[in-house]
């Protein structure tokens, strides 16, 4: 469902300027409101990597591991296809943000997946969550246990008017047992902590006594390495900030179009952001880094099919401080975990005007000791932004040991 019509088709009708895939606005169509149910939304497709060598071609890499950028743009198809049949084919549907994405259990072998999602929670505004997960495909006639489960996240979807592009109300969501309550539930908490946590962003308040106190230290640390009069210099596994950025830049391309013909769809930006993130990790550790989590990411603008793409990845945090910090340290003794800020931003062919398109924030674990130190105000604000980050998960997930994803 990502795509509908040949690019080449839409292409032609867009440059002779025909009335013909002007998209209908939805006060001029009959569009079905009434509550629905999470069961209604619920789609679940299997990828059988196990079985179709050329299709587990496609989502392997050159170490034999399964290449989760791929499953990730798996993940925000089938989010888009979960949103359309809960809210039907009359709107826009766009990927506005990523909740969160948990990597809860890691593949110890290649095997059939299942990938399953429903829509669990919607007020009737024009916003919905839903939820997905990974698991590795039951055998028939069973359900997925908890220990099969390797990945779970959310989506947040917004419904526009195709005409407009301005945001329509949907139908809501009814619970039937007290696990969608639950899960409704979760999905309101998940709204309005995002509302919270926007309210007091680093952009809109000043760090706090603490954070400023943490800056003030860090500050007069690296002072110190500069200063021949001190006997402090910096530690071997202690890294500049600035040294660890990475760039990519690229053509948006067609075939990674959404149903819409014209823009990228979020899935493709989620894969390109997780694999510089990964280079990233990988090129300041000299290790093969793990992956944990993707923290909650919004899309910002859309990315036009023909504009190019600019992305810029940089260890922001580690949780192998500099100066003591008592947040704790979640990777075992020797090893970290660094947090990557990926920013993104889109300029036309021309480059005319430039928009960001979305920060996204991935968890690594990485078997080595890597201390982050940043040196402009700039940069100590990417610090802090990625260090609330890390508090607000808790030191992020449970460590699990090996497997054959990243």
């Amino acid at each position: 469902m990502r795509t509908r019509v040949p690019f080449i088709e839409a292409f032609k009708k867009q440059q002779n300027g025909t009335n013909e895939s002007r998209p209908e606005a939805t006060a001029k169509v009959e569009r079905d409101l009434s509550p629905k149910t999470m069961s209604d939304s619920y789609t679940s497709i299997i990828l059988p990597l196990a079985r179709d060598p050329w299709l587990l071609d496609s989502y392997i890499n050159s170490s034999g591991h399964i290449r989760l950028g791929t499953i990730f743009m798996d993940l925000d198809a089938l989010a888009g296809v979960v949103s359309y049949k809960h809210t039907g084919d009359s709107v826009m549907t766009v990927t506005a943000a990523v909740d969160r994405i948990t990597l809860q259990h890691p593949l110890s072998e290649i095997c059939d997946l299942e990938i399953s999602g429903k829509v669990t929670f919607a007020t009737g505004r024009s916003s919905m969550e839903v939820s997905l997960q990974v698991a590795k495909a039951p055998e028939e006639g069973k359900e997925v246990q908890e220990s099969d489960i390797l990945m779970t996240c959310a989506f947040t979807m917004v419904s526009l008017d195709p005409a407009t592009k301005k945001p329509v109300a949907i139908a809501p969501l009814k619970t039937t047992s007290p696990e969608e309550e639950e899960l409704f539930a979760q999905g309101q908490a998940n709204y309005d902590l995002k509302k919270s946590l926007n309210s007091q962003a680093l952009r809109k308040q000043t760090p706090n006594d603490e954070e400023s106190d943490l800056i003030h230290a860090l500050w007069l640390a690296q002072l110190d390495y500069h200063d021949p009069s001190t006997s402090s210099r910096k530690p071997s596994d202690a890294v500049y900030m600035s040294s660890t950025t990475i760039h990519s830049v690229q053509i948006m391309q067609p075939q990674f179009r959404n149903r819409h013909n014209f823009m990228i769809f979020g899935g493709f930006l989620l894969k390109s952001t997780f694999e510089l993130a990964f280079t990233c990790a990988s090129a300041t550790s000299h290790t093969r880094p793990t992956f944990i989590a993707l923290d909650p990411s919004t899309f910002l603008h859309p990315v036009p099919v023909g504009s190019v793409l600019y992305l810029t990845a940089t260890v922001a945090y580690s949780d192998s401080p500099l100066v003591p910090t008592g947040d704790g340290k979640a990777s075992p003794a020797g090893s970290s975990r660094i947090q990557i800020r990926v920013d993104s931003k889109v300029r036309d062919i021309e480059h005319g005007e430039t928009k960001p398109t979305g920060t996204f924030n991935y968890t690594f674990e990485v078997k080595k000791e890597i201390k982050v130190i940043p040196e402009t105000y700039a940069q100590y604000m990417l610090f802090l932004d990625a260090r609330r980050k890390y508090q607000l998960s808790g030191g992020m997930v449970e460590r699990k040991k090996g497997g054959v994803m990243e």
